[in-house]
């Protein structure tokens, strides 16, 4: 049987949906989500094998303003990203004006001369007349390879999108274990995992502050797996709020990371959670490097 291969990114603004698109077209949950803007920090692959088709989609940080080295390397990563790469999927919020950080991206999209897929994110969110608005509005700055409205939440139009994606495959073997559906060592999912719930469990600034590092993961005969994971936060206020009164909000946090950790590694999860404070660690370049975000 001749395979193909399709390298795909998932590009967008913060916040558009692009992670949820990722873990609904693999099947499982490789990339974190939450109701934050900027919640991925890396290049996640994300890895399909349909019949002779496997497709990798690069699932990138949301294209902003950067105010850190973090934020510059997270820039940096989305750039290149989108070079080298067999398409892009461009993932809108349905919104009936082309917004700046969309511009920017389309500016990039356009010198690489990538085919780009517009893939309209949320439609369960809107009328439909509302809908051909924004397909107005972005068919009138960019020539699109197609244009699908999707919801990466329920699952419409995400059929079409795949099937569209096929048309961009490149005949050779494929990159990755049929099995697989992330290149993502265990570690770093387990990492991400925690920081997800240091999201979604904590306010304002404190969590985008935070970091997560694996610093034991071992297996015994049984598959039971030990794990210890230290949560660095910028300010030693950030660590009294991430370990909260008597320790219960560091409780909360491990306890639902527990739960998702089990259910991707598909076993009983021991999770012991330190907190350390690295000051200003965002505008660390070797701390930076350090905690995985390295080009």
């Amino acid at each position: 049987m001749k395979t193909k291969t399709a390298m795909i990114t998932i590009a967008g603004r913060p916040n558009v949906g692009k992670s949820t698109l990722t873990n609904y077209l693999v099947g499982e949950k490789i990339a974190i989500v939450s109701n934050k803007p900027q919640t991925t920090r890396n290049r996640i692959c994300g890895i399909v094998t349909k019949d002779d088709t496997q497709f990798v989609f690069v699932d990138t940080p949301g294209f902003h303003k950067a105010k850190t080295k973090l934020g510059d390397y997270m820039v940096n990563t989305v750039r290149e990203s989108i070079a080298d790469v067999d398409a892009t999927v461009l993932v809108v919020e349905p919104i009936a004006s082309v917004g700046t950080q969309e511009q920017m991206l389309l500016e990039q999209l356009s010198a690489q001369k990538c085919p780009v897929i517009l893939a309209i994110n949320k439609i369960d969110t809107v009328e439909k007349d509302i809908l051909l608005e924004v397909i107005a509005a972005y068919s009138a700055v960019f020539e699109f390879a197609s244009i699908i409205p999707i919801s990466a939440c329920t699952g419409d139009g995400v059929e079409e999108l795949l099937h569209e994606c096929r048309k961009y495959a490149q005949e050779g073997p494929f990159l990755f274990p049929e099995d697989l559906t992330t290149d993502q060592p265990e570690r770093q999912v387990m990492a991400e995992i925690i920081r997800e719930k240091l999201l979604w469990c904590l306010d304002r600034e404190i969590p985008h502050g935070t970091a997560v590092e694996i610093t034991k993961f071992s297996e015994r005969d049984s598959g039971i797996i030990d794990m210890d994971a230290t949560i660095y936060c910028e300010k030693a206020s950030h660590k009294g709020i991430i370990i909260g009164k008597h320790g219960d909000m560091l409780k909360k946090i491990s306890s639902m990371a527990r739960i998702d950790c089990e259910k991707f590694m598909g076993t009983k999860v021991f999770l012991t959670t330190w907190v350390k404070v690295k000051e200003s660690w965002r505008d660390s370049d070797f701390l930076i490097r350090n905690f995985g975000y390295s080009e």
